[in-house]
Order: structure tokens, then sequence, then C-alpha cells
């Protein structure tokens, strides 16, 4: 037996019981409630009535359902697309720049239980030529000094100081800056650095930007921390830029000398720099999980109002197709897309499209009262045919793929050998549900697409950036009444430990936050201060030390441990629900220590200890310890660098 929907679940009592309540508010002085009143009875007619029609309305299909919700002016949202970022790797150096095109094809490799999950770059790429330029150094606190002529006489220089302190940096400039891309220095060093782990130094490599030293991404180290000859594969960041330092304007590159940890040994005395060099060997690029759909032809316009065009691919991903070319007559015409008709004038050029539906949409003719034929947008003349020049197809939860899994080249591109995701991709959503649909239709008649409260600004937000992965709505500090403060935390990857950057969680593309601004200021109070922003973060470090279970082997407990840490303060899957770290709640060293207990291999009945240090990402320095950590009312919890110990 199917079973039966309930759209309202009033029974023939409750409709009876809520008119009386309704008559000691609206009619005092009608006393008798009692069954013999013939008003009662009057009540109990409509009663029966009503309930007679709420039966009707729990049968009433899907199908009709959605209809309904349509009238509303709601519709399904669409999924939306998983994004991500692909290193293209080419088979050698190049002397000149290599070019990846938007909309190059990437996908993960077919098997034999599922199709390949296909993205397509979301920009061009310029994997641009380098070289060594310029060399120097730079102590902590002084200007830096350049050190190329020392270089090109072969004696090298020490790029520390003779004591090497925090903040001592070493500075490579390239030929030219290279956005976007993986470079290689080569070293020659001499076994000079003294007192460091060669397999973990406490180096930090960065790249000059416009809003300064952002931190490179090291994929590789093989100079022991420059006690040998060998290359750092670095990956530059998007806004990489070439300033003026030591009177000499490059692509500067530093490696900067950072605070140890607890059991992390640092330099004594400074290694010593033989010899430079430097090429490009690949690039990164962020990619969308759809495929791009050039020059559709939809047709041919039969010249009545509200037409429908299919398209031969969907779901449509949000943010392409918006012109519409309509040829016929005198020449070509461009149409432009909209939302929705409500604006639209008889001679204005709209269409619209229906991204779950995948369809392309013409304004209807209504007919007025009064008799008249108002057009809600123009209509395409008669043979006229129709061409949609651009638009992407795809999205949905298939696209969260882990890191490694996008290795195949669709797209021929010459020089390039491989191609590799080195992240998981993720923002990935599945299209919303009819069920969901009806749990949001009270939310679109109560709000009527406009901002008042707290959970309108949120609502309007997930609804314009589905790949947002929580939104939160602030009210500003006290001496502003009237603003609006809306936090977003976006979809992040994390690494095999669930860590994740707070890069990550703080993207230079300011994206979203656009789209968010633009949506909310059209539908905010005239008066009402909009600020949209990513979460702050507050960095902590917990000192774990515990005992292994007999049976369990301590690095397999350690890196179990690391798990449950990152995963309970994980700012999107973390907290106590799982559902992300609550804004602005406190941690608590005992928190760490519960969770500590459902970690498979922790013996609790050895001592288990759980010490909070504050942390800055940026320097690397942390703080006294703590037993709780307070946050502002828009920060989350960012785990840096736990220190884990298990004894057997």
């Amino acid at each position: 037996m199917l079973p039966v929907p309930d759209l309202d679940d009033r029974t023939f009592q409750d409709l009876v019981d809520d008119a009386k309540r309704l008559l000691q508010q609206r009619c005092p002085e009608w006393s008798d409630h009692n069954v013999s009143d013939p008003g009662v009875t009057l009540i109990e007619a409509v009663a029966q009535m009503v309930d007679q029609l709420v039966y009707r309305l729990n049968r009433v299909p899907d199908r009709h359902y959605l209809k309904f919700l349509e009238l509303l002016g709601l519709e399904l949202r669409p999924p939306a697309a998983a994004r991500g970022e692909v290193t293209f790797w080419l088979s050698a150096a190049q002397p000149q720049p290599v070019l990846v095109r938007a909309e190059t094809q990437v996908a993960t490799p077919r098997t034999d239980v599922g199709e390949p999950v296909v993205f397509s770059t979301a920009e061009e790429l310029a994997i641009l030529p380098c070289s060594w330029a310029r060399a120097g150094s730079a102590a902590a606190g002084q200007e830096p000094v350049d050190h190329t002529a020392a270089l090109e006489r072969s004696g090298g220089f020490e790029c520390f100081s003779p004591v090497p302190q925090v903040g001592d940096a070493l500075l490579v400039g390239l030929s030219n800056a290279v956005p976007s891309c993986a470079v290689v220095v080569r070293m020659d060093c001499e076994v000079r650095g003294v007192g460091v782990d060669p397999r973990r130094p406490p180096l930090q490599w960065e790249a000059w930007t416009p809003r300064g030293w952002v931190e490179c991404e090291v994929e590789r180290d093989g100079t022991g921390g420059f006690n040998r000859a060998g290359d750092v594969l670095l990956h530059v960041p998007r806004e990489h830029a070439a300033p003026v330092l030591a009177r000499q304007r490059a692509g500067w590159l530093r490696c900067r000398l950072v605070e140890a940890r607890p059991d992390q040994p640092t330099y004594t005395a400074s290694p010593l720099i033989r010899r430079l060099s430097a090429f490009t060997v690949g690039g990164t690029v962020r990619v969308v999980h759809a495929e791009a759909v050039r020059d559709e032809d939809l047709g041919t316009s039969d010249g009545t109002p509200g037409q429908r065009f299919p398209l031969q691919r969907r779901p449509v991903v949000s943010g392409a197709a918006d012109v519409l070319h309509v040829t016929g007559g005198p020449g070509r015409e461009d149409w432009t897309r909209v939302p929705h008709f409500a604006a639209s004038g008889p001679d204005d050029r709209h269409f619209r499209i229906d991204p779950v539906a995948g369809e392309v949409q013409f304004g209807p003719a209504v007919r007025e009262p009064d008799g008249a034929l108002r057009h809600y947008g123009a209509v395409p003349p008669k043979a006229a045919r129709l061409r949609l020049p651009r638009y992407l197809a795809g999205g949905g939860p298939s696209g969260n793929v882990a890191r490694g899994q996008v290795r195949v080249l669709k797209t021929s591109l010459p020089y390039v050998t491989r191609v590799e995701n080195r992240r998981a991709a993720g923002g990935g959503v599945a299209g919303e549900s009819l069920a969901d649909a009806r749990m949001r239709a009270p939310v679109l008649l109560r709000t009527r697409d406009r901002a008042v409260t707290a959970e309108d600004f949120e609502h309007l937000a997930r609804e314009i950036a589905p790949d947002a992965a929580r939104v939160r709505c602030l009210p500003t500090d006290g001496t502003d009444p009237l603003g609006v403060r809306l936090v977003v935390v976006p979809y992040v990857d994390s690494d095999e430990t669930g860590r994740v950057s707070l890069a990550a969680l703080r993207p230079a593309d300011p994206r979203l936050l656009q789209e968010i601004t633009a949506h909310l200021d059209r539908r905010r109070l005239v008066g009402t201060r909009l600020l949209v922003q990513w979460a702050g973060y507050h960095a902590v470090t917990a000192v774990v030390d515990v005992a292994a279970r007999p049976g369990h082997r301590p690095p397999e407990v350690r890196a179990a441990v690391l798990r449950a840490l990152h995963g309970y303060l994980h700012p999107v899957d973390g907290g106590p629900d799982r559902s992300g770290w609550p804004l602005g709640q406190p941690l608590h060293a005992r928190e760490l220590v519960g969770v500590l207990g459902g970690v498979p291999g922790v013996d609790l009945g050895q001592q288990v200890t759980v010490q909070l240090l504050p942390a800055d990402p940026g320097t690397g320095r942390r703080g006294d310890p703590v037993e709780r950590l307070d946050l502002a009312p828009d920060e989350l919890v960012l785990s840096y660098g736990h220190q884990v110990q298990v004894r057997s």
C-alpha cells in the first residue's frame, strides 16, 4: 500500500477547539460554548467541511503539490557544483608560456561501476617560464641585503644570521612573477646548518603578493633544511607579484625561519647557499564539476507567449548562460536572462532558465480583470531560430571526489604530461527534494523574498549560495543597532587526518561573499547596514599525552588521536553534534579528554593529559597553556599543529 502524505494533521475536534479559542479573543461576549448553542452547531458544520477539505488535500499527488509550489513562486533548487583545484604538470621546463584555456576538461578514471566525473577549468591558466634572477637575505627586523654577486662568484653566502633568530629569511628573486605556478628552486648547499632535523626544519616558504607575504605550499623539499644539494617544489599563490626588494625588482620568494615546536630542533648555525636556480614545472587552476555546452540550437519560435524549449543537458549550473541569440528578421538579437518575469515589460527581450528541468522559458501573457492581455516579456518572432551560445551542465554530490582522483586529461594540451587534484573537491550538493521544498514553502510565504529577521538573512543567503557550508547572522556591536553581520564558512577539504588550512577557510577569491552581498543588498530594509564576511578563527594546539592499550601500536593510536582531534574541532563537520563547531562557543580541555575516550587503542586506565595552547598561524608562536579557550561571537576553533605523545 502506498504511503499517504499528511499535509495537515488537524482533526475535526482540533478545528472546533481552535475556533472556540478565537471566539474568546474576538467575541468575548459570546460565553455559551455548549453543544446545544446554535453558534457552536454552525462552527461544527464548518469544521466538518474543512475536515473533508483537509482529507482531500492529504491525497494530492506530488506532481500537483509541485504545481501549487510553482504558483507560489517556489521552485526546486538545482544541485550545486563541486569546486576544487587541479595542477597541470609539464613534461619539462618550457622557454615559452603554456596556455591552459578555460573549459579544459579533466576527469576521474572510468571504473567498472561508474562513469568518470568530469570537471572543467573555470578560468584561463598561463604557466609562465621563469629563472633565477636575484638572491638575498634579511635578518629579523632588518632591511634585505643583496647577495647576487656572492653567488655569481661561487663563494656563496649565509642565508641567516650567524646565530639564527626567528624571522631570519632567505630571499630568492625570480625573473618574473609566476602566479598559480609550480616552481622548482634548485639549491646547492653545504652541511653548515647545525642543530636542525633535516626531515622537519622550522622553515616556511612564502611569496610576495599585493596583500603581503603569503605562505606557499611546499610539496617536496630535498635540501634537508639547506644542508645538501636538492630541489624545493613550491606552489606559488595566484596573487604573486614582482615588487622591489633590496633595490631590485623580481618575483620574490622567501624562506623564513619560524619558531620551532617543543619537540622540533632548530638551527644553531646558519646554512650556506652556494648556488641557486629556478624553473617552472606546472600550474594550478580552479575547476568546477560541470561540462560546457556550446552553441546549442533550441529550435524555432512559433510566435506565442510562454514558450518552453528543453536543453540537451541538465541540470544547469548557476552562473552561466546569461545571453540567448535570436536570429530572424533584420538580424541577430541578444536576449538577457532574468530570474523571473515579474518586472518584465512587453518589449523587454528577456528569458529565464529552469535549471532543474533544463528548459529555456519565455514570458507569458496574462489576462487582466479588465480583459486586456498583458505580456510579461517580449515574444520571439515566428520562425526565429534560437541558439544558446554557452551553458554549464553538471553538479551534485558526485563531484566531491577525494584527493588524487582527478588524473585524466580529456582535452589534449601540448607539453602537459599529467594532471592531478592535490586537494579534494568539495561543495557539491544534491538538488532540493520535494520534502525539503515543502519545509521551505512556509518560510517563503512569511519572508516574501525580504530580509527582515536574522532567519531571513540566513535563508536568503543559503538560497543564493548553496555551496556555503554554514551561514550565521549576528548583530554588530552595540554602536550600530541597524547593522547586520553575516558570517560565512565555505566548504573545505581536509587531508588524511582531517586537518584544514586557514587559507582554505578564508579564500582569496571573494566570489562567494560578493554573490551573497549583492543578493541580500536588494532585499534588506532601507537603512539596514549589511556586512558579509568570513568567519574568524582562533588557532589552538592540543598537547596530548596518552597511553596505548596492549596490542595497539603507538603510531596507529597517534594517527587515530589526531583524526579524532581534527574531526571534533572541524569548522564544518565538527562539534558535539557534528554540524560544525558552534560559533563563539569556548573550548575546554576536558572536552577533548572525553573525545579521546572514544578513540580505539587509548588506555583510559592510565593518565590522560590534555593542554590547550593558543597559537598564531602567521608566526607559529604559541601561548601559555589554558584550561579554557574563549572565542569571539564570530570565531571558530582552528586546529594548528596538535602534538600527541603515545606511551607504550
